[in-house]
């Protein structure tokens, strides 16, 4: 099984044109974060988790040739809004992409790409079939996939594991319940913002109790803002099982 973080940032951690900031004039490859995805490789099947704004560019940049479905773990566009730039892998792969999403999810795609899902179709347009999902484990080519429940502020938002790797975003609330779900992982994927509190993320220090709670082999922190500073320097102050993630950065488990 292979992981690629495709991105690692948020809307305020993508650089800007003009921003005065030490981050957006890092030199550190690692500093430069697009929106928040990962593609899961598991038993010659292509998994991507949510598609930013950046999906194409990130798409581009892996080489990535063929792609067997999309999950959503939530409707926020910073993890929705790449949809349309699916139809490459519809046009060489010739059939239809699977995505798998939460009926409020789906609701939201259907009104931000309503072309898609119209009777009287436009040629050219991608070519997607939803796959509901709920907080019971699905499969996606005979891989198991379990949801995992956390809230996003007041929004319920999806976490999966995928065999040993747990891969948790947009969060500030796992139940004790859904808690249980992320035992024994060998890699633990956590949201992880800013220092200074936020009312639905996790921030820097809230993540590492978390973290240390729950006692994966080894974790990686995403979902990161500018607020949160200089890949490098973060490093430093992290325990040896814990990591900031970059994007491009691969894992084999």
């Amino acid at each position: 099984m292979k992981v690629t973080f495709l991105g690692t940032g948020t809307s305020q951690g993508v650089p800007v044109i003009g921003c005065p900031c030490k981050i957006c004039h890092s030199d550190n490859s690692k500093d430069k974060r697009l929106r928040t995805s990962v593609l899961v490789e598991v038993n010659d099947t292509n998994i991507v988790i949510d598609t930013g704004p950046d999906f194409r560019q990130q798409m581009l940049r892996e080489n990535t040739q063929y792609l067997d479905a999309v999950v959503f773990t939530h409707e926020h566009k910073d993890h929705t809004a790449g949809l349309d730039d699916v139809r490459p892998f519809n046009f060489k792969q010739k059939k239809h992409l699977d995505v798998f999403a939460t009926e409020r999810v789906q609701k939201s795609l259907k009104r931000e790409f309503a072309y898609i899902f119209e009777n009287h179709t436009y040629p050219g347009i991608p070519q997607i079939k939803l796959q509901p999902i709920n907080n019971k484990p699905f499969k996606i080519n005979g891989t198991s996939i379990i949801p995992i429940e956390v809230l996003h502020y007041k929004l319920p938002v999806l976490g999966f594991r995928i065999n040993d790797f747990v891969y948790i975003t947009d969060a500030n609330y796992i139940s004790e319940e859904e808690k249980e779900k992320t035992k024994n992982a060998k890699v633990l994927v956590l949201n992880s913002l800013r220092r200074e509190h936020h009312i639905s993320h996790y921030t820097f220090d809230e993540a590492l109790k978390l973290i240390e709670e729950l006692q994966p082999e080894q974790a990686y922190l995403t979902h990161i803002s500018h607020q949160l500073g200089l890949h490098d320097e973060v490093e430093k102050e992290l325990p040896t099982n814990i990591n900031l993630a970059f994007d491009g950065l691969k894992l084999e488990l």
